[in-house]
């Protein structure tokens, strides 16, 4: 009976961990995974009007060697201090839309405001199309460019829009077309073009000086985003949310906003190449310049709850009635390795899987090529799995023959156990002959397994990072592989061959081991409870495939395989 409690008490003991941990993710500013509170509506402007001098904000965020724009201009994430003097007609929304993209552009700045995937559904509600870019109550998430050096167009100027709206049967690309009016001599033009079943946006930055002297602004493109996690996400996942920069001296920099918030956040501050980048779990929205083309890299906080990272890239000198035009890219989409790989060095990097990347991205390659002969993810992880346990196969059956062995000799150490159970120290000594003469490593079966874990932890991550598991059906009722099994069967199945495989292995002598080896497994099942249905499916292959495995080798050596069921007095 005192067994019965102190097995319940650990139980519960793992549960009031798991809740814990689930609160300690709250406390640092993550959702809830079992009771989560509606997030708090953000503000839907760039920057407060009262916004810090220019010259300050750049110089606190490294971009100090940028020559300060007079009083009246606008910094990177700072809306103007007044209201411009121009004038392009009323302020409006202009929609557009191609086969992949469902766009909003406001008139102000003629920055992108919205972008909705129409082959993603959203995570919270599948029968919605996934949004990543918004300006609502609940998310500012927004794509901005303009100028500084002086009183020129920002991304806080009205602009006159002109172009086609929506992509037409049988057209492979659109233009848009936002032309500022005259501001310091100055005039933009902003030309976005979208291509047919592309994510990528084609943006050239047309500076004309039609003023009377010279002028050298510098061209500022920037991303502006609440520090919220994205609606849905479970804090069991532990993927990252926030700006990331590249560059080649210091490769691919993930910064955390409360790194900004703390003045902490350490970047490459100048670069000839490289990109900006705001991430979160399977989407990523990017700014990108070609090699060669100088710029300053920023990152700030402009608003509570506000974050901004981007980069500003100067233009040489204009004499009156000169122009210079800037290409670069917005790429606003799912990361799909291959495409971000073909964009520009590093964007895959964006894809994180960490620490093993070097495992991880044969393992996503291995996988996507099983997906081209299968044509189902679910059934593509089952196959990668098999191919891992086919290729571990002999180090597999080392760790399991090896149990046997130690399950053979478990009748012997136990009798001998209650015989010397009051002189530990003969125990120890009559164990260890026995090991010596039944030629048995009571940690041959360990190594054999430990070596493997590093690529299923680089697997775990494939299938966590990759947006291809995103409204990926199965089979019956698992219609999307990274939401959790709606109905909990997997994580039970999980449950099962997990303790059937914990039944299948030697019983340790010291009952507290034994005890433990039972209740560890109840207490890491739970957890799978709310994961992806792609990893579950994952494990249980795993496990299925593993028990098969050890019976085989157990029965080959004579040893028939039996259940160790825990023993409760």
């Amino acid at each position: 009976m005192n067994d019965i409690r102190r097995t319940i008490l650990w139980v519960v003991f793992g549960f009031s961990m798991i809740l814990l941990w689930d609160q300690w993710q709250v406390y640092n500013g993550h959702q809830a995974t079992f009771f989560p509170k509606p997030k708090p509506a953000v503000t839907a402007t760039a920057a407060p009007a009262d916004a810090v001098a220019p010259a300050a904000a750049a110089s606190a965020n490294g971009v100090s060697a940028v020559p300060a724009p007079a009083a009246s201009a606008a910094s990177p994430g700072q809306v103007p201090s007044s209201a411009p003097t121009t004038s392009a007609g009323p302020r409006q929304t202009i929609d557009v839309s191609t086969d992949v993209l469902q766009l909003s552009f406001d008139s102000e700045g003629g920055s992108l405001v919205r972008a909705e995937f129409t082959k993603h559904r959203d995570m919270v509600d599948p029968k919605k199309n996934m949004v990543l870019l918004d300006q609502s109550s609940s998310r500012v998430y927004l794509a901005q460019t303009g100028l500084i050096g002086g009183n020129f167009p920002t991304h806080k100027t009205p602009m006159q829009f002109s172009g086609e709206r929506s992509l037409k049967e049988g057209e492979n690309e659109m233009a848009l077309r936002f032309e500022s009016a005259d501001m310091g001599g100055v005039k933009l033009v902003k030309t976005y073009t979208l291509k047919r079943g592309s994510h990528v946006i084609d943006v050239k930055h047309e500076v004309v000086n039609q003023g009377p002297a010279s002028v050298s602004p510098q061209l500022y493109m920037q991303l502006i985003r609440d520090g919220n996690k994205p609606e849905g996400e479970s804090s069991f996942y532990f993927t990252f949310t926030g700006p990331a920069i590249y560059t080649d001296a210091k490769k691919y920099n993930k910064v955390e906003f409360k790194d900004i918030e703390n003045n902490k956040a350490e970047i490459d501050k100048s670069s000839p190449n490289g990109y900006v980048a705001m991430v979160q779990h399977y989407f990523v929205t990017a700014w990108l310049l070609a090699d060669g083309i100088a710029r300053e890299n920023f990152v700030r906080k402009v608003d509570t709850n506000l974050y901004a990272v981007g980069m500003i890239t100067p233009l040489t000198e204009l004499a009156p009635g000169q122009s210079k035009s800037i290409n670069s890219r917005l790429y606003s989409g799912p990361q799909e390795e291959k495409v971000l790989e073909a964009l520009s060095p590093g964007l895959d990097l964006v894809k994180d899987y960490g620490w093993l990347a070097m495992l991880s991205k044969p393992l996503y390659w291995l996988l996507d090529k099983l997906f081209g002969f299968i044509q189902n993810w679910g059934w593509s992880i089952a196959a990668l799995v098999l191919l891992l346990k086919i290729a571990f196969y002999w180090l597999n059956a080392k760790a399991y023959s090896s149990m046997a062995k130690m399950k053979a000799i478990n009748p012997k150490i136990m009798e001998m156990r209650e015989r010397l159970k009051n002189d530990p120290q003969k125990m120890q000594q009559e164990m260890m002959k026995i090991y010596r003469e039944e030629k048995v490593n009571p940690m041959g079966g360990c190594f054999p397994i430990m070596v493997q874990i590093p690529v299923f932890i680089a697997l775990y991550w494939v299938l966590l990072s990759s947006v291809e598991m995103r409204n990926a059906p199965w089979i019956l009722w698992i219609h999307d592989l990274s939401a959790p099994d709606p109905f909990f069967i997997l994580p039970v199945v999980m449950t099962l061959t997990t303790l059937l495989q914990t039944a299948l292995n030697p019983a340790p002598p010291d009952p507290m081991q034994a005890k433990l080896m039972w209740i560890m497994p109840l207490v890491f099942s739970v957890m799978f409870f709310f994961f992806p249905a792609g990893l579950v499916l994952y494990w249980i292959t795993n496990n299925i495939l593993s028990i098969a495995q050890q019976w085989v080798i157990n029965t080959r050596m004579g040893v028939p395989p039996q259940f160790n069921l825990p023993k409760f007095k």
